[in-house]
């Protein structure tokens, strides 16, 4: 009841102490008024409605009018004192407004629950406790902890108390947690049952396109049957995948012809049986630790936890992933990435395996631990697999049917591997229409001819290179010369930090140790160190080519994406536009020049990466994965569009997996292994 410091609250409490008071005389003379309550708070009713005495100087209220209309100071608000036991001095002394009416509370004294005011546990601030009076407490059917909550015992500050069922990540660290019993069992993914796929007359045209990425395929896939899917670069293998998962979207996504069925249902109702490997791992990681994000599928199935913990390691110690469980996902490299979005779709032990080139950016013992990892997986839950894989000889022993799309639409060939590799009919059909059939090769072009390489254009002295500013160095001591004209493979395992060295060797990543430097010939008075170039000066001497060739699309069509280069170095159209005329023919993009470059297939936006690097004609080219998504016939153009530029002196630094590029292109081989590089090779 003490007083407000506005005088116009002074009327309303006189008000409220008159009624105050009444009540306690009314209490004092109907001693029975508090029967309602229960026999053990009765005394306490009373001994609140007890008429106040005078207060004495060590009353804990005492004082309380000096507090709050002295000058302001800081940490004194207008709170209450903490109440403490009866006696208990607060050092106030004595003097005018000693007593100011206010009754003292006799309550026993309550240990802290959390130690006390002054403790580590929070932020505390002299003058704000707000510990409220105690009664026994009236709270029935909940741990004392929690009605020690409700009622504010020992807390330095007011809070709401927060309770929850059991302790997750993200929640209220301070939480109290409260048991209850199980509303039955969880459905367990234990028990999987292979699916059936069915399409018939399917068609499928995205959106913003003028023709059908797939048309015309009519196919009935077998439960528990593994099918190894074929075709050349865009004949439309990834849709037919996404549309298998029920991912491919509605009608604002693209017009669909046809109907595909999983167990004589869309696929749409049936999304929980599929599991879905990309082409992009980027593209399906959402959490931030591995360890969260192969079990967050199994997660959304309701599989126990326990079980869940089981098979996140049981899964990527079966596909080769030897990091800690809170590693970053961001931290690591892309054959990393591509095994972690593998095992998290085999975590949830789905009824049909959807891969779209599983072992694309792996090194060769990847591809087994792959291969077979997802053969034990098959072998447990006899699951339904279609896989989609340039490296058919990886899969056919796997596989129970090969199926090969035709690039018009429908379907080539379907059958047996034997059948349809080993027949020299078959093969010469699906070797002309671009795939890759096991034991051959393309041919290819004869080279312009050797060149005898030039003066030193780029060159690395020490050099140690690191993935993030403050990030450790994942390769130290790198020496290495770039001549004119020369070629160089950067080969080794994943995660060995071949990116990392090919991004630093463009100017794109400060060296951590080291230097990297340009001769004057390549750098044209830019200076010595590319990492200090501006991009228009870079963009004309060092071309990039990521490994994921996402990251660096900027428009909204492929024309534009190929202008985007030259015209960011201000070169005259007139000599840039019949280049890129003649780069898209070569690399097969001219019918896709309208096209949204986000809606191609992996191996079309791989060529496009490519050619909008060689559109500036840059003289030193650093390529991630240039072979990546590619079908017999690309890579073989490919393949030869790079033999002429380094006829022509410039320089071609790549970052591959495949042998038989490293091979077919020449030049020297740097061989990464964990923490150093070194020379293996030279033409």
């Amino acid at each position: 009841m003490a007083r407000r410091r506005h005088r116009r609250r002074v009327g309303p409490r006189r008000r409220r102490r008159r009624h105050l008071l009444r009540l306690v005389r009314r209490l004092q003379r109907r001693p029975t008024a508090d029967r309602r309550l229960p026999a053990a708070h009765r005394p306490l009713h009373r001994r609140l409605a007890d008429r106040r005495g005078a207060r004495r100087p060590d009353h804990p209220q005492a004082g309380r009018c000096h507090l709050l209309r002295g000058p302001r100071r800081r940490g004194v608000g207008p709170a209450r004192h903490p109440v403490r036991a009866v006696g208990a001095a607060l050092g106030i002394p004595s003097g005018p407004r000693g007593g100011t009416g206010v009754p003292a509370l006799p309550v026993p004294e309550v240990e802290p629950r959390r130690g006390t005011a002054g403790g580590a546990r929070c932020r505390h601030r002299p003058g704000r406790e707000r510990e409220h009076p105690l009664q026994r407490p009236l709270v029935r059917g909940v741990p004392a902890v929690v009605r020690a909550v409700r009622l504010g015992v020992g807390r330095p500050r007011c809070r709401t108390a927060v309770l929850a069922c059991r302790a997750r990540a993200g929640e209220d660290r301070g939480a109290f947690l409260l048991r209850r019993r199980a509303r039955g069992g969880p459905v367990t993914a234990g028990s999987t049952r292979p699916v059936a796929a069915t399409a018939e007359g399917w068609g499928w045209r995205h959106a913003g396109r003028p023709g059908f990425a797939v048309r015309g395929v009519d196919l009935h896939i077998e439960p528990g049957e593994r099918v190894l899917l074929l075709g050349a670069s865009g004949s439309g293998k990834s849709t037919l995948l996404s549309a298998l998962a029920g991912v491919l979207g509605d009608a604002e996504e693209g017009e669909q012809e046809g109907r595909i069925l999983l167990d004589g249902e869309p696929p749409a109702a049936r999304r929980g049986r599929a599991g879905l490997v990309l082409q992009d791992p980027d593209s399906q990681i959402v959490l931030a630790r591995v360890g969260d994000e192969v079990a967050f599928g199994a997660e959304n199935l309701s599989v126990p936890p326990p079980e869940i913990w089981r098979r996140v390691r049981e899964t990527l110690d079966d596909v080769g992933l030897d990091v800690p469980l809170d590693r970053s996902t961001s931290a690591l490299s892309g054959g990393q990435k591509q095994r972690l979005a593998l095992a998290a779709v085999l975590a949830m032990r789905p009824g049909l395996l959807l891969l779209d080139e599983p072992t694309a950016n792996l090194d060769p013992q990847g591809v087994t631990e792959v291969r077979d990892a997802v053969v034990r997986i098959l072998d447990r839950t006899h699951a339904t697999l279609v896989v989609v894989e340039h490296r058919v000889a990886v899969w056919a022993d796997v596989v129970d049917r090969v199926i090969v799309l035709g690039s018009g639409g429908g379907i080539l060939a379907d059958g047996p591997p034997a059948a349809v590799l080993g027949d020299p009919a078959t093969r010469s059909v699906l070797a002309a229409a671009g795939v890759w059939i096991p034991g051959w090769c393309p041919p290819l072009a004869e080279a312009p001819g050797t060149r005898t390489p030039g003066p030193e254009l780029l060159a690395a002295r020490g050099l140690s290179v690191a993935r993030t500013r403050r990030g450790p160095a994942v390769l130290k001591g790198v020496e290495l010369s770039l001549p004119e004209g020369s070629a160089l493979s950067i080969v080794g395992a994943n995660g060995s930090g071949k990116s990392t060295l090919a991004l630093t060797l463009a100017g794109l990543l400060r060296a951590r140790a080291g230097t990297v430097t340009a001769a004057d010939t390549l750098a044209r008075g830019a200076g010595a160190d590319p990492a200090r170039w501006k991009s228009a000066r870079l963009v004309q001497r060092i071309g990039s080519v990521f490994q994921d060739p996402e990251h660096q699309f900027l428009t909204g069509t492929v024309a534009q994406e190929l202008e985007f280069g030259p015209r960011s170095a201000r070169l005259p159209a007139a000599e840039y536009g019949p280049r890129i005329e003649a780069l898209a023919e070569r690399l097969r993009l001219t019918h896709l020049l309208r096209a949204n470059p986000f809606t191609l297939s992996g191996g079309e936006k791989r060529r496009l990466s490519v050619a909008t690097v060689l559109a500036t004609r840059p003289a030193v080219l650093v390529l991630d994965e240039p072979t990546f998504g590619q079908d017999a016939g690309t890579w073989a153009e490919l393949v030869g569009l790079l033999r002429g530029l380094v006829a022509e002196g410039r320089s071609v630094v790549s970052v591959t997996h495949d042998d038989d590029f490293t091979r077919a292109l020449g030049g020297g081989i740097l061989e990464v292994r964990a923490g150093s590089a070194g020379l293996t090779a030279a033409a």
